[in-house]
């Protein structure tokens, strides 16, 4: 189950990376789906089942760090799994948990 799942966020986030103008309507309706709070919750959630927690931080004006460690480790910058700095809260967990998931 638990390859299943992992199989599906990998998916999700990959068709989330898709920069295509116009989009094709399911890439859209998962774009609209992943850009929202619930989808970082959901996004998050999916991490934390395949043992990373998250660490999201606003720079005032600039954008958004988001940042995927292990689980039980302490975190600090060297122990960093995933990270990305973007524009908006969603697109940032979305390509961090990405760069996670694209190097397993």
């Amino acid at each position: 189950m638990e390859s299943r799942r992992r199989a599906l966020l990998v998916a999700a986030l990959g068709f989330a990376q898709l920069a295509v103008e116009p989009p094709p309507p399911p890439v859209a309706a998962l774009h609209a789906w992943l850009s929202t709070w619930s989808g970082i919750g959901h996004v998050s959630h999916g991490m934390a089942r395949q043992g990373y927690d998250l660490s999201l931080t606003r720079y005032d004006g600039l954008g958004w760090r988001a940042t995927f460690y292990a689980t039980g480790m302490e975190h600090s910058a060297t122990s960093a799994t995933g990270s990305a700095f973007e524009p908006t809260p969603f697109r940032a967990v979305q390509v961090a948990a990405w760069r996670v998931l694209a190097m397993l």
